[in-house]
């Protein structure tokens, strides 16, 4: 028993507590004006506000989030960071976020628990690996780290993966990401609200945004459930949600909303050290510090809100994850449950001004949303206080599809089905 503490105290401090522990950040109130508004209080709007806080001096910020901080997306993901992307656009961005998140915590001086374990994809074919070997020496070329594995290489380091002849894919190899990983998820969410509030950010909870007010072809604010909000410059970061906002303002986007399923198991001794993506398969997991493997796979394949995953893919996930890995079918499932995503028609998401003056965007982000946060705030503030797009974001105007400058990772991808 620790030096001063009795049975008798700890009781006492946990039912009686002389303390209460302090708020992360202030619940404000609305103000009539704010200099921006951000409508959604995720990651990314609340990056967005800290960024424009802290390195463009604008402190006249509102977040307006519908919920509570944590409730969207960002707190329902799979939690995992990476940057082996291969079109220019997404490997420039993808990996400052990826450098951003290694000193994240130091900088928001609160503990996101980002660990870099390193991701595995594995290839199933010939053609697979000669795909993997693109993005790896892609990856090299733009001095990113990444390393080819052939099928004695992944056995050592993943041997829990089915290297049996009855094999339904037999494993070829896999490219690893090093730096790749995991960060906890809610962790984000508090850690940047709490920083965008010390810096005068407002961050008002249970404030849901009704309409965008305009005056011509200018945003002059919102309406929200606690009343009228003005504001010059209104930023959308919605998730699942960007749709349906943007056309509050006139503006149409060429963005469906899916589910993306994903589940947790019994916790069991620590085995998977790596995340693990497939390329039979769009599938992925990894082994939470808790215990429990996290996994998912691919959207479901229709329009919804309803945030309840449908069975045919629930089905599917869970072949994936038995036929990779077999020791999975002896586990027990503990949670499962679904996120909004935004899909585009090219896979790549939007941060950018709009036709409508005064109103910009950060959506589209598909399933790549949590990895790009850190990045997705620095541009988008910049873009927002600037009225112009970073260095980093300019390839994700609206615009892009119409003008062949489509950003279609999926097409550069591993998949051969005529293995």
């Amino acid at each position: 028993m620790a030096k001063g503490y009795s049975v008798f105290s700890i009781l006492k401090h946990a039912l009686w507590p002389e303390t209460v522990w302090p708020e992360a950040w202030r619940k404000a109130e609305p103000k009539p004006n704010y200099d921006i508004i951000i409508i959604g209080g995720g990651g990314h709007g609340l990056a967005t506000a800290y960024y424009l806080a802290k390195n463009h001096g604008v402190k006249n910020i509102a977040v307006l989030e519908k919920s509570y901080i944590g409730s969207g997306n960002v707190g329902r993901n799979t939690t995992i960071i990476r940057s082996n992307y291969m079109l220019g656009a997404n490997t420039a961005f993808f990996e400052k976020s990826m450098q951003m998140w290694e000193g994240l915590s130091q900088e928001l001086g609160f503990n996101l628990m980002v660990s870099h374990r390193g991701q595995m994809v594995i290839g199933v074919s010939p053609g697979q690996m000669d795909g993997l070997a693109r993005r790896g020496n892609t990856m090299r070329l733009n001095g990113i780290d990444a390393e080819l594995f052939d099928r004695k290489e992944v056995e050592k380091e993943l041997p829990y993966l089915d290297f049996s002849k009855e094999a339904r894919f037999p494993i070829w190899g896999g490219l690893l990401q090093p730096r790749a990983g995991t960060v906890r998820h809610d962790a984000v969410a508090w850690g940047y609200a709490r920083a965008a509030s010390a810096l005068g950010v407002d961050i008002i909870e249970n404030c849901e945004v009704t309409g965008i007010l305009k005056s011509g072809n200018r945003v002059t604010g919102v309406q929200t459930s606690r009343g009228k909000i003005l504001s010059d410059k209104i930023g959308i970061a919605v998730a699942g949600h960007s749709s349906h906002v943007a056309r509050m303002a006139g503006l149409k986007l060429p963005v469906e909303s899916h589910l993306l399923q994903a589940f947790v198991t019994e916790p069991v001794k620590p085995m998977v050290h790596h995340v693990v993506s497939w390329g039979a398969e769009l599938f992925y997991l990894s082994q939470s510090d808790k215990g429990g493997m996290v996994f998912g796979g691919h959207i479901d394949g229709f329009n919804n809100y309803t945030q309840r995953g449908q069975f045919t893919k629930v089905k599917e996930i869970m072949e994936c994850a038995v036929t990779l890995i077999p020791f999975m079918a002896r586990l027990r499932l503990l949670r499962h449950w679904a996120g909004i995503q935004d899909m585009t028609p090219d896979g790549s998401p939007f941060i950018c001004t709009t036709p409508v003056d005064g109103l910009y965007l950060n959506g589209g982000w598909c399933y790549q949303g949590f990895k790009a946060t850190p990045a997705s705030g620095l541009t988008f503030a910049h873009t927002i206080a600037m009225n112009e797009a970073h260095e980093l974001n300019k390839g994700y105007e609206l615009d892009r599809l119409m003008n062949g400058a489509a950003l279609d990772e999926h097409g550069t991808g591993l998949r051969d089905y005529r293995q």
